[in-house]
């Protein structure tokens, strides 16, 4: 056998090598697995945005004697806000819960819906199921400095930060000239908007330096509701805006975002179909042992 003959042989055998080792990683994880074990169900809290288009869009909001009714099982784990849910599936290997698409990171998984990836084409396609708008709402008469910050998040370079961020633009916007103004606004709600909203106030600052810009972060409900009551100068919502909202309000799309349904790095799990997923929430399936 010749040196490069020997050499090649040897390089072989290392691929192979690190194949099997892969594939017995992925085994082991599989085993060591439980799948009769209880599925922790995470849900986020009553005036979450994300909470009402999750549990509208699968199926768990019904109408019952003309009212909608929430069917999240009663057992589900309330927690409040984005990062908490992300947090409380990383340490749970049985969770499972739904963030915004755009605050997804890598300490957690997250599922094919349907076979559909959730990111960021496939809802700007409409082919991954679970998606809704991100909206912001004001009264009719505001400030020349809130419009205009309306006005710079639905120009060309707003909407290229919500592109950036992870998020679908809805408009091919003018490019943003500033006005160079003064003053201060206050936007508050949902906290899976205000992520991007907190970009959004970076690239607008940067153009208007003479302007102050405060995001109070709760849930779409607070955020319509301070909008309203005229605590906020803008309100930011994760879904569509109820009727007795739209009353008052004035409405508008700053951005798509997918529901990203997220388990824990250890689960094998890597596709629900909505149905499934729909039994889970409403406690029909209480175990991993799902296909």
């Amino acid at each position: 056998m010749n040196k490069l003959t020997f050499v090649s042989a040897i390089a072989g055998i290392v691929v192979l090598a690190i194949i099997a080792a892969c594939r017995d990683d992925s085994n082991s994880k599989k085993l060591s697995f439980d799948t009769n074990r209880e599925i922790t169900v995470i849900t986020r809290e009553a005036g979450s945005g994300t909470r009402d288009a999750f549990t509208e869009l699968v199926g768990i909001l019904v109408k019952q004697n003309g009212k909608k009714k929430d069917n999240t099982t009663v057992e589900a784990l309330t927690i409040d806000g984005t990062q908490g849910v992300i947090s409380t599936v990383a340490g749970n290997e049985y969770a499972i819960g739904y963030i915004s698409l755009g605050s997804m990171n890598n300490s957690v998984k997250a599922l094919k819906i349907d076979g559909v990836s959730p990111d960021k084409l496939n809802v700007k396609r409409g082919t991954y199921p679970i998606a809704r708008p991100f909206n912001v709402a004001t009264k009719s008469q505001i400030s020349e400095i809130a419009q205009d910050f309306l006005d710079f998040i639905m120009s060309a370079d707003g909407q290229s930060i919500v592109d950036a961020n992870g998020y679908v633009s809805v408009v091919e916007g003018k490019v943003y000239e500033s006005k160079n103004l003064k003053g201060k606004i206050v936007i508050a709600g949902s906290s899976s908007v205000s992520p991007v909203m907190e970009k959004l106030k970076e690239g607008y600052l940067q153009k208007n330096p003479g302007v102050e810009i405060e995001i109070q972060t709760n849930d779409s409900s607070s955020g319509m509701l301070a909008a309203k009551e005229g605590t906020c100068d803008i309100g930011m919502a994760s879904r569509d805006l109820k009727s007795s909202e739209k009353d008052v309000l004035n409405s508008l799309t700053i951005a798509r975002d997918g529901i990203a349904v997220i388990v824990n790095s250890k689960n094998p799990q890597d596709n629900l179909n909505k149905e499934t997923l729909r039994q889970i929430y409403t406690g029909l399936i209480r175990n991993w042992n799902v296909k």
